[in-house]
């Protein structure tokens, strides 16, 4: 049997409208999943990432590493109604 190293993939969550915890596999284009809580995202991105491998294979985005986030505010802009 051979082993391998294992994979890191990073996975950006955020909690939508309706209260639900998605997740997004950056290293792995369209690979998403929601869950009601985070115990149960961490589990079903788990599985997305093992289903998304056996379909796609490993075939990685170019060396990706994330480094942060970083939140940025910027004055809102509100529409002039009826300026020209």
């Amino acid at each position: 049997m051979e082993w391998c190293a294992p994979l890191r993939f990073s996975v950006v969550i955020e909690k939508d409208e309706d209260g639900f915890y998605v997740a997004s596999v950056q290293e792995l284009p369209g690979c998403h999943t929601q869950a009601k809580t985070l115990d149960e995202l961490m589990k079903r991105v788990r599985e997305a990432i093992e289903l998304y491998l056996e379909v796609e294979g490993v075939k990685l985005e170019a060396a990706r590493q994330l480094v942060g986030v970083q939140f940025i505010e910027v004055p809102s802009v509100e529409s002039k109604a009826g300026s020209s």
